[in-house]
């Protein structure tokens, strides 16, 4: 396994790194006395290794893990607070921040490959909303989730729209409301995440998780994601008559053909990602 910064300016230790193994992606936070916030920095690292990632057929899953006690504390407050000064009194820098980070978000969601996030530490604001972007998250037994905004009198809102979409509605406005600490347990009972494992193993279990998915057709891994988070923001008719039309395109494709064949057959199929 290999690693490498996504940051090449960077004057230290780079904020992420790579390493790819068996066709998987494997990026970690590495700011760790900072808590891994999303820094510009961090933010321009994951934006660059998810646009290199996209366009590479070779990567069959991403796993985001970490180092250090946080898995990620969020935005990187001194940085934003630092632009308090400015003429519009940080205006401008806010919202191209939030924009930056939205923006990433929604690489993740459009990205032909899945994510998956290995949590051992805390996850927090926009850290928080990176859990609920992936698409799907492994946390250690003492892991935990919180949208804290609202005690220092800065409602989680960007973080807000993936959490609402991840949990039920109850769920994640006592989360917003109170910046309340949720545990693992907790976070998987409210579909924050989907397994819960032993402290220090949630990599391992990611990575395994990663494996399984990546011995699939690719081709319909992708078919299938984009359609999950195109339907889901459709009416129910509409939603019926979007997949009618990815299922039949998939049924046509050649990965289909095999897949059927090979279920009749009694043998493995063999996947060309066509």
């Amino acid at each position: 396994m290999t690693a490498r910064s996504s940051s090449p300016d960077s004057a230290t230790s780079p904020v992420l790194l790579r390493g790819d193994i068996d066709g998987i992606a494997l990026l970690s936070l590495n700011r760790p006395q900072a808590r891994n916030t999303l820094s510009e920095a961090t933010l321009a690292a994951l934006h660059d290794q998810f646009a290199s990632i996209a366009r590479d057929d070779q990567v069959r899953a991403v796993v985001i893990s970490h180092d250090g006690p946080a898995f990620c504390a969020g935005h990187d407050m001194k940085e934003m607070t630092a632009h308090r000064s400015d003429p519009d009194r940080g205006r401008n820098y806010f919202k191209a921040l939030m924009e930056r980070c939205s923006a990433l978000m929604l690489s993740i969601q459009k990205l032909p490959q899945p994510v998956i996030a290995a949590v051992e530490g805390v996850a927090t604001a926009a850290g928080c909303q990176l859990v609920a972007t992936c698409d799907l998250a492994v946390a250690s037994e003492t892991a935990r989730f919180s949208t804290p905004g609202v005690h220092i009198g800065l409602f989680c809102s960007t973080p807000m729209v993936a959490l609402s979409r991840n949990v039920a509605n109850k769920h994640a406005m006592e989360m917003l409301l109170t910046g309340d600490m949720v545990s693992a347990a907790d976070a998987h009972r409210i579909g924050l995440v989907n397994r819960v494992v032993t402290a220090g193993k949630a990599s391992e279990h990611a990575l395994e998780l990663a494996r399984q998915i990546a011995s699939k057709s690719m081709l319909t891994v992708k078919l299938g994601k984009q359609a999950f988070y195109r339907q889901r923001e459709l009416n129910l008719a509409d939603a019926y008559k979007l997949t009618i039309d990815v299922m039949v395109d998939n049924m046509l494709a050649r990965d289909a053909e095999e897949g059927l064949n090979a279920f009749i057959e009694k043998r493995d199929p063999i996947w060309e990602d066509r």
